[in-house]
């Protein structure tokens, strides 16, 4: 029960990052939900391999700096995902990086949202 409903604050995230950022864009909410598995997916295989990576390429400072990691992390997986589907388009990288912001907020909210609900 707890993926289901991370899966659907992740697709609400994906929705309102594409009403807000013009250079991010979704074809409707069908398709946030496609895009917020592919991405939950990605962010499960690889996201923890390109920590990873970035923590010994810079040497630990990424492991110091993980907020910022995480966040062109996440930007990485949205271009990435873009290319794997032709239901996201992201602009640019620095779109992705917008993205990745946006969605980070919106899940972090939805997130404290329900977890206060339960309570």
């Amino acid at each position: 029960m707890r993926l289901l409903i991370s899966w659907l604050i992740l697709s609400v995230a994906v929705w309102v990052t594409a009403a807000v950022l013009p250079g991010f864009h979704v074809k409707g909410p069908k398709s946030a939900l496609l895009v917020a598995a592919i991405f939950g997916v990605l962010n499960f295989l690889l996201g923890w391999l390109l920590f990873a990576v970035f923590t010994v390429a810079t040497l630990g400072i990424a492991w110091l700096l993980a907020f910022i990691t995480r966040w062109i992390i996440n930007a990485i997986l949205l271009v990435i995902t873009d290319k794997l589907t032709d239901h996201l388009k992201v602009d640019s990288f620095g779109w992705a990086l917008g993205g990745a912001l946006v969605m980070s907020l919106v899940g972090t909210l939805g997130e404290w949202i329900v977890s206060r609900a339960v309570i």
